[in-house]
């Protein structure tokens, strides 16, 4: 070692290594996929949906607009490690793998479409469920409490929907869904882009969700796509093949490329009916309520005076994207659990492995919660 002395000592640690950006399978995070078929034989609806677990209650996940029911795969990991539960995940209308025969985005359709599915999966009983809904997802599922389409439906819970914020961001989002790329010459190109761009800060969740969002379709050679937008420069920053091409892609003879599944800007008609008047509904519904916002800016005059007043319970979550439960799993799970133990919902996974059985609760009682009681 003393002939090393005042010499250049050259590292063994391994370089960094890339980020693998290439996609995951639904079934590490959840047990089963199915499709459910609703409505009449010559006009039924097929809704995919993603089920785990097999006990206690029935947390109805509902994802955000463009998304798919895979944008809860990570979540759903992270709370059924926490708590008893059983998770249906499901594309809405429109979106992911679900397949129906008009195209209504109306609250009402959309809503109508939660209750059938939890219908033909749990029979006219169903067990206590709790709704949890992100973004648009978010504003069904209160659209869904207030009409009461769910009888055993014993807690809900919003995650970043606030009907101020989200009015105002209505104005900018067709700027925003002409700026992003219209289609991808890979799974793996798309996956890149969502993390680079920020669009899931979460790596291990963009490889999963996106496979939801966007599809698999065939090109005739003579289709050149656009030139990429400047965002989409900045997105992809470090990829010499983008650079040089200046294109998304360029398909030659029928090569495939990837196409986001759902064209937003189509169902700009529905946007205002999402959100408008549901800050006076979340606060409406008579059951124990969950807020999870990624910054307590987003609240609006109603949604203030009535946490001020204790009528939800609120938690503020790390700066993070519009995606807050695929940005921070962990945190959004650690919420949702002490909702779920608080109210009694559910059993917490440490307490069954302490007294080495798996109990699962009857709510009954909860069906007729009364919050100014608490």
């Amino acid at each position: 070692w003393r002939d090393n002395l005042g010499k250049n000592v050259v590292s063994l640690s391994p370089p960094c290594a890339q980020p693998d950006y290439s996609p995951l399978s639904w079934r590490g995070y959840f047990d089963q996929m199915e499709d459910v078929v609703v409505g009449a034989a010559d006009s039924s609806d097929s809704f995919r949906v993603y089920k785990a677990g097999t006990g206690g209650p029935v947390l109805v996940l509902l994802h955000g607009g463009g998304h798919s029911a895979l944008s809860w795969a990570v979540c759903t990991t992270a709370i059924s490690s926490r708590v008893s539960c059983r998770v249906l995940a499901m594309d809405l209308r429109g979106h992911g793998a679900t397949q129906v025969q008009c195209d209504d985005f109306s609250t009402q359709t959309m809503s109508r479409d939660v209750a059938n599915v939890v219908q033909a999966c749990y029979g006219e009983t169903p067990p206590p469920m709790v709704l949890i809904g992100h973004g648009v997802g978010g504003a069904i599922a209160v659209h869904a409490a207030s009409s009461m389409l769910l009888p055993t439906i014993v807690g809900l819970v919003a995650i970043d929907v606030v009907e101020g914020s989200a009015m105002e961001v209505l104005h900018s989002m067709q700027n925003f869904l002409r700026g992003r790329p219209k289609s991808f010459k890979s799974m793996v190109h798309a996956i890149e882009w969502s993390v680079k761009s920020g669009q899931i800060q979460n790596l291990e969740s963009a490889r999963v969700s996106v496979v939801g969002q966007i599809k698999k379709c065939e090109v005739d050679k003579d289709v050149l796509l656009e030139p990429a937008s400047l965002v989409v420069d900045v997105a992809v920053e470090g990829n010499e093949e983008f650079h040089e091409q200046g294109y998304i892609t360029v398909c030659v003879c029928l090569q495939s490329v990837y196409n986001w599944r759902i064209d937003l800007s189509k169902a700009e008609k529905y946007w205002d009916g999402w959100f408008r008047g549901t800050s006076n509904l979340f606060l409406s519904c008579n059951l124990p309520k969950l807020l999870l916002l990624a910054g307590v800016d987003r609240l609006d005059r109603d949604l203030t005076i009535a946490q001020m007043q204790g009528k939800f319970m609120m938690q503020l979550l790390p700066p993070c994207g519009h995606a807050v439960q695929e940005d921070h799993p962990d945190k959004v799970a650690d919420a949702i659990t002490s909702f779920l133990l608080r109210h009694k919902f559910a059993e917490s996974r440490e307490d069954n492995q302490r007294s080495g059985t798996c109990k699962t609760h009857t709510l009954t009682h909860y069906l007729l919660y009364d919050t100014n009681s608490s």
